[in-house]
């Protein structure tokens, strides 16, 4: 499982992942849009707990996908939250939205 996102920053991310997550691929990456929108509304309530919970979650599961960005994306969210930062709570929200519109999944 690689990410090659670096080399091309404005473009494709290229994930590739084992063919035997396939099926599951496209329910965890749904439920990452569903966190953006939980997060979201965390944040207008000040409910940094929920969102550090979030942000815990992505982190412990985004690698086990394959998804080593979504694993960087949530250990910061995870800090943010626990610093009530909510300005880079917002950073790395809209990090992970860019993320998720350009990631491109090679099953391999």
């Amino acid at each position: 499982m690689s990410q090659l996102g670096d080399s091309n920053p404005k473009g494709k991310i290229i994930v590739s992942v084992d063919p035997d997550l396939e099926e599951l691929i496209p329910e965890f990456l749904e439920m990452r849009q569903e966190d953006i929108q939980s997060m979201l509304g965390s944040l207008e309530k000040g409910d940094y707990k929920n969102i550090e919970l979030l942000g815990h979650s992505m982190k412990g599961s985004g690698g086990g996908y394959g998804f080593d960005g979504i694993t960087d994306i949530g250990r910061s969210i995870e800090v943010a939250a626990k610093e009530a930062n909510s300005e880079e709570i917002k950073k790395w929200i809209n990090e992970l939205t860019d993320y998720l519109e350009r990631v491109e999944i090679i099953y391999e």
